[in-house]
């Protein structure tokens, strides 16, 4: 850490109430625009005290007593600001007090909390959840770096203003692997899961109050990406020469029509595709992220695909139905399948999910009710999310509601015509 050049102690005398012309000694500590007194519970004359040196001028035995004592109290001081520095933390006129009196017992600091959370979160939290984490982690030690110029901090200075300074660090943060800035969700994501490191600090007693007691996550609601059909029958069509791209253009389709996540496609087995209660094929999983139960009756189409790779030596090796393909290689390989087809999403292999709940699912009449089950998700309200994305259902219920109106005042009219003949 880079020392602070605006370190310094100095002594100054304090009126005393007993007798005035006595002062009681104050070590003033200043740094970074912070200071503290705090007295040394030591008298001298006004008359024998030079402020400019701030010491006692006087030659008597208790004057020569009064300096040799500052002079301790200074070099106490200055170790004690000097093991703050050089333990990395931020130093503040109240710490180097603290420490300097012994009342800093030291805690738990920021990044003891981190490592203990990732050593918890190993045995609880999926690969995927956990890789997030340590990025959010990576986040945190450089914002500690290169904004507070400091290699760690102890909890129990966690403040509110930290939260906030760290929201905008991440805002303002341009990765060097490309030039695009984070998004709101993102950053909300990366401060959900510094929330959760800091409860358990909490929950552990080892920080008194929580910073982020007072701090709200605000999401932005962003529509759904998802392929209409005649770009799904696009890919779908599209002949590739190089293996890689028709490979993963099949795994994408398969999710599309049965709207598994990366993680439940590619780890998906033959034993969890089984006869179901009507005699056809179903996958019957639990869900990677939530362990949530899936049943999903098999589309001819997905069917297809399985038949397709489940005899790849790759798979049979693996014991899944699908080859391995990381999630990166699997995006990555995706644009360019949207390219080749001339679709301008930005495509990663989730929107397949969202294919299959707006396209697949809910354009052709499938319930809510019965897409949420088949999603895996806990609570219809995610669900319904989907459902206010797709603009051609939309347009035709507002059709067949037209229709209705329509046929409605055509009633109405030949009622009122009918009357009219009866009077006349």
């Amino acid at each position: 850490m880079k020392s602070t050049k605006t370190f310094s102690i100095s002594f100054l005398p304090r009126k005393s109430k007993a007798d005035p012309k006595l002062g009681i000694i104050y070590a003033r500590i200043s740094i970074n625009n912070t200071r503290v007194e705090y007295s040394i519970k030591r008298k001298v004359p006004f008359e024998t005290w030079d402020q400019k040196r701030g010491r006692c001028t006087a030659q008597d035995q208790h004057s020569k007593f009064i300096n040799q004592y500052l002079a301790q109290v200074n070099s106490e001081i200055f170790e004690a600001y000097d093991q703050l520095r050089k333990e990395g933390v931020i130093i503040t006129a109240d710490s180097i007090k603290a420490r300097w009196l012994g009342e800093d017992s030291k805690g738990h600091s920021l990044l003891e909390v981190v490592e203990y959370h990732y050593k918890i979160a190993v045995t609880t939290i999926k690969v995927g959840t956990l890789k997030n984490y340590r990025t959010t982690e990576k986040y945190i030690k450089l914002f500690l770096n290169e904004e507070l110029k400091v290699d760690d901090i102890y909890l129990k200075q966690l403040r509110y203003s930290f939260i906030t300074k760290f929201e905008n660090f991440l805002r303002l943060h341009r990765p060097l692997d490309h030039q695009r800035k984070m998004e709101n969700n993102t950053v909300m994501k990366h401060l959900q899961r510094f929330r959760k490191i800091i409860s358990l600090a909490v929950r552990l007693e080892w920080i008194e109050r929580d910073p982020f007691a007072n701090y709200k996550t605000k999401y932005i609601r962003n529509e759904r990406v998802y392929l209409r059909q005649e770009e799904l029958d696009a890919i779908e069509r599209k002949v590739f020469s190089i293996d890689r791209l028709g490979y993963v253009r099949d795994l994408f389709v398969f999710s599309c029509y049965t709207g598994l996540s990366y993680i439940d496609a590619i780890s998906l087995r033959m034993d969890q595709v089984v006869l179901g209660i009507d005699g056809s094929k179903w996958i019957f999983t639990s869900r990677q992220k939530t362990g949530n139960v899936v049943k999903i009756p098999l589309l001819e189409k997905a069917e297809m695909l399985i038949i397709k790779y489940k005899d790849s030596p790759k798979s049979i090796y693996n014991g899944t139905v699908f080859p391995k393909i990381s999630n990166q290689k699997l995006n990555t390989y995706l644009k360019e399948i949207a390219d080749v087809c001339g679709i301008r999403k930005n495509i990663s292999f989730h929107i397949a999910r969202h294919t299959f709940a707006t396209t697949i699912t809910l354009t052709n009449g499938v319930p809510l009710a019965t897409v949420s089950k088949l999603l895996g998700h806990s609570k219809i309200a995610s669900t319904q999310i989907y459902a206010k994305v797709i603009e051609s259902k939309l347009s035709e219920d507002m059709a067949d509601l037209r229709m209705k109106l329509d046929e409605n005042t055509r009633k109405e009219k030949g009622q009122k015509d009918t009357k009219i003949i009866n009077v006349s």
